[in-house]
């Protein structure tokens, strides 16, 4: 049993250690938007959790941040490869790691954005990830092998050499059970027994945005027709054009690109069909996103987007960052029952 002594000595400890805010929800809820008005006023700088906005030149489809944005708030791991080239989650975590302690020198404020699950859970949670590198030989001839016998053969391969890592991915995420064959056949142990966790020395306080679904689906839907209007067609024609494909690049496989690319190919007749086929695909993603961002996970404390505006966030964020405990800061920022959500 811990003692009040040594419960209070454990909170000044926990203070000590240089802050990290995070930002998670899922697509098109209005992360950024919120992220740049925080740092903006709480002199902080963002690290991008979302995988696509690293490529360069796929702006519109990957929604990211406008320049009148990247002008309010300093951006880290925005535009950092070409559409042709790959970031492992190793890769990715070190870089992450390194751009947060950057801001930490300066003396600012780090803030941690962005939907994609994994990214963000290398990073608070301190995966420990067999650095690997990729084989791109090795990854073609399993995805070749993938197509022509389906995913499934892919997946048995790996139940037998790595029954735990099997059971933890699934079957039609044909990308991590190459990786975990490839991490075997590179260095023939499982994946699962070079994977661990080392919590990074960060007082992490984590923010959900969220929003009823049927409302998150019209504003996704509303993005869309944005995204179309603003030139999403001709940015994936420079693409084609310049040799990115959803056959040789990954980064094409990002939501919304293939469709176009089903449209610039004659496969999807017109522009209203595109808009719709993006439409399902984002739902699908949004679901998928839910699934990593959990509303009753403890962590997280999440605000109902159309019951909150940034004045109660920001409130919370600043409190907690003077050394207030989440609940105190809650309080203090004034937050009420109808702006958070599955927060007991």
């Amino acid at each position: 049993m811990v003692s009040p002594t040594e419960h209070l000595s454990q909170g000044r400890k926990q203070a000590q250690k240089p802050p990290l805010v995070v930002i998670v929800g899922p697509t098109g809820v209005g992360k950024t938007a919120v992220a740049v008005q925080l740092a903006e006023a709480l002199n902080g700088e963002i690290v991008s959790a979302d995988s696509r906005q690293l490529y360069r030149g796929m702006d519109i489809g990957t929604a990211k941040p406008t320049p009148e944005e990247l002008a309010r708030a300093r951006h880290h791991l925005v535009d950092v490869l070409d559409p042709d080239q790959t970031m492992t989650l190793a890769e990715y975590q070190r870089m992450a790691y390194a751009a947060i302690e950057e801001i930490h020198r300066r003396g600012n404020v780090p803030f941690l954005v962005g939907g994609t699950g994994l990214y963000v859970k290398a990073v608070v949670e301190g995966f420990t990830i067999p650095r690997v590198p990729p084989d791109p030989a090795l990854r073609a001839r399993l995805a070749r092998r993938a197509e022509r016998e389906g995913a499934h053969v892919l997946h048995a391969e790996l139940a037998a050499v790595d029954p735990e890592a099997a059971r933890k991915i699934d079957p039609r995420n044909v990308r991590r059970v190459i990786r975990a064959l490839e991490v075997y056949a590179k260095t023939g142990r499982p994946i699962s027994a070079l994977q661990g966790r080392r919590p990074p020395p960060y007082r992490v306080l984590q923010i959900g945005l969220t929003q009823e679904r049927a409302a998150l689906y019209r504003r996704c839907d509303e993005r869309i027709r944005r995204m179309i209007a603003a030139g999403l067609v001709e940015e994936v024609r420079r693409l084609l054009a310049q040799g990115y494909t959803p056959e040789t690049c990954e980064a094409m496989t990002s939501l919304g690109y293939p469709e176009a690319v089903a449209y610039l190919r004659g496969e999807i007749p017109s522009l209203d069909e595109l808009a719709r086929a993006m439409g399902r695909s984002t739902r699908r993603f949004i679901r998928h996103q839910y699934g990593w961002f959990r509303l009753n996970d403890p962590r997280i404390i999440w605000f109902d987007v159309d019951q909150t505006d940034v004045a109660a966030i920001h409130g919370t964020v600043s409190a907690w960052l003077a050394g207030r405990p989440v609940e105190a800061a809650l309080r203090e920022a004034g937050a009420s029952s109808a702006q958070l959500v599955c927060r007991e």
